[in-house]
Parts: C-alpha cells; sequence; structure tokens
C-alpha cells in the first residue's frame, strides 16, 4: 500500500446481521477485500463477532468505522433490536486499533450515498431536475432508520435520528383499527412498530383479525419455517393469498406517508432516498404509484413534494461503503 491508501474495517450493525469488511481507501475511491455476514442473534457481543472476523486475516486496520441500529451518545451504543451495548474505546483497546468511531447506521448510509453509481437507484420520483437542498434517508428493515443530510452549500453533511420512533399517526379508519390493535400489545405505538419486518407481520395480522379469516395452513408453515415477513411478501407477490396482498400494499402506503413526513421535517428538496433490506425485495410495487401518492399527498404542499427527487437504494453496502469512508477520513 502506498501512503495515501488506508486499510479499514467497516461494520454495519443490525438487530438481524451484523456484516463487517475490510477495504483499502484512497481518495474516494474503495476496494472491498473482504465482506463477511454474521447472524446477530447467534452472538453475545459485537467483540466476539470482530475476533471470529479478524482472526481470520493478517493484515489488521489502520482504523475502524460501525455503523449501528441505534442511538450513538459520547461513542456508546445501544442497539435498539439486540441486547448489545458497544464502545468505541473498549473495541480500539481489545484490539489495538488506533482509531473506533461509532455512528448511527443511517449517518452510515449518508456517507455512502456518494460512493452509489447510477446502477445502484431506481428513481420512484424524479421531481426536480435541478433539485438541490437538505436530503432525507429512510430506511425500513429489521427496524425503521431515518437521518437527514444537511447541505451546505457544496455537499451534504449526514446527522442522524431517531425518528422512526415517533408516534404513529393513523389517517383512516382502517389505520385508526391497527392503532387499536397495536396498542393491545404495546404501551407506544411508533413508527417502527408498522413500518418494517415486524410491521408488516402486525399488519396482516390485524387484517386476518379485522376480516375474521383464518391464515391459510400452508402460509402459516411458511411463516413459521422462516422470517415471516417475507412469507408475506412472497405470498403477495405471487398473488397467493389477498390478505397478504392488501397487506404489503397497505405497508407500502404507510412507507409512503412517513417517507413524506421525515421528507417534509427536513425539507429535502435535495431529494429523499429509500434504504434498507424491504424496499429493494419489493421493488415491484414500490413502483406502481402506491407509495408516491401517498408520499405526496400531503394537502397543501404537494406541489412541493412533487419537486422532491425519491429513488431507492439497490445497493446493501452502502452503509459497509459509508462507514469506510469515515473511518479513512480518521486516519488522514
Amino acid at each position: 500500500m502506498t501512503d495515501s491508501t488506508y486499510r479499514v474495517l467497516a461494520g454495519d450493525i443490525g438487530g438481524t446481521n451484523t456484516r463487517l469488511a475490510l477495504y483499502d481507501v484512497k481518495g474516494r475511491r474503495l476496494e472491498a477485500l473482504t465482506v463477511q455476514s454474521y447472524p446477530s442473534q447467534q452472538y453475545d457481543s459485537l467483540g466476539a463477532v470482530m475476533r471470529e472476523f479478524l482472526n481470520t486475516h493478517r493484515h489488521p486496520p489502520q482504523a475502524a468505522c460501525l455503523g449501528v441500529a441505534g442511538p450513538v451518545h459520547n461513542q456508546v451504543a445501544k442497539i435498539t433490536n439486540l441486547p448489545w451495548q458497544i464502545s468505541a474505546a473498549e473495541i480500539a483497546g481489545d484490539f489495538g486499533l488506533g482509531s473506533v468511531s461509532l455512528l448511527n447506521d443511517l449517518e452510515a448510509t449518508g456517507w455512502g450515498l456518494p460512493t452509489m453509481q447510477a446502477d445502484d437507484l431506481c428513481t420512484l420520483q424524479d421531481g426536480d431536475t435541478q433539485a438541490s437542498g437538505n436530503a432525507a434517508i429512510i430506511a425500513a428493515g429489521t427496524g425503521l432508520g431515518q437521518a437527514g443530510l444537511y447541505f451546505e452549500g457544496e455537499q451534504h453533511q449526514p446527522f442522524a435520528c431517531e425518528g422512526g420512533h415517533t408516534d404513529f399517526s393513523p389517517q383512516t379508519e382502517l389505520d385508526m383499527a391497527l392503532l387499536r390493535y397495536l396498542q393491545q400489545q404495546y404501551e407506544h405505538v411508533s413508527w417502527e412498530r408498522v413500518v418494517s419486518g415486524s410491521g408488516l407481520v402486525s399488519l396482516h395480522a390485524c387484517l386476518c383479525d379485522l376480516r375474521q379469516r383464518e391464515i391459510p395452513g400452508w402460509l402459516k408453515q411458511s411463516m413459521q419455517a422462516g422470517d415471516p415477513a417475507a412469507a408475506i411478501s412472497s405470498a403477495a407477490q405471487q398473488g397467493r393469498d389477498e390478505i397478504c396482498t392488501e397487506a404489503l400494499q397497505w405497508f407500502i402506503h404507510l412507507y409512503g406517508v412517513e417517507a413524506g413526513n421525515l421528507a417534509l421535517k427536513l425539507m429535502a428538496s435535495g431529494g429523499v432516498y429509500v434504504a434498507g433490506g424491504i424496499a429493494p425485495k419489493i421493488l415491484e410495487q414500490m413502483q406502481d404509484g402506491t407509495f408516491i401518492e401517498a408520499f405526496c399527498a400531503k394537502g397543501r404542499m404537494r406541489v412541493l413534494m412533487e419537486r422532491m427527487p425519491v429513488r431507492v437504494v439497490l445497493n446493501d453496502d452502502v452503509a459497509l461503503q459509508g462507514a469506510a469512508v469515515k473511518a479513512a477520513l480518521h486516519c488522514q
């Protein structure tokens, strides 16, 4: 390696999977040396995952940056959907790393967006072709992540938020029924309880209850055998079950509603990026107009919403690449 090339460890730490990668970073160019994924629930700490990963590589990184699914305070993070507490200082000491930084996983996604190529994005709404200004990121997966990108005149500066935990705001009678249904299970019903993998399962269960429908045996078996949200989504995409189809369309509608809420609060005239693991898997349904109609349906603000470009991020390495970019900055 030359003096201007930095070897860094990047991480994307989620409630379902922990992804670790080694990159060589030179300027704006990233070269992935290795990327590995680990099932988070099978490990008692991030340290255990990192030890397994680093033991297989002879050349240690100079710095590390880890995007985590949860709030970061004083470089300590508690993963929202995982019983891990992560300290940057402890990781640096345990693994002999010169620099370790933690940031929210959606902030990491923000740092990774400039590394995306044209085929890494799918446009849902063109908006204003000369758009500039703040931007927003929303990402449904295990949870519902959100972040902003403040436009300082020349470039965007990502910042984290925990908007997915704000109050779910029902608009229709069906939404009201969903709120009442979820209030029987949770003290606080947030947007994450609705727009996430578990949220899709809740929408489906609520519809079965309202429609007084039993879950078909084949679907119940599929839900029990693996990821229940994926089973519902697959049944909807194949047209095998009308309740699954209705649940997925409702999910996409609510996803668009909350994406629009975030865009308005951040005045995201520079665009909205829909990231996370769910959107690329239901891309055809995301493109059928349901999402964008819900996104734009903001009354007097409709014209403003229609000017905002909206794109789905298809590259699931975006947060890893963002963490690598951020880690390299600490090497300079």
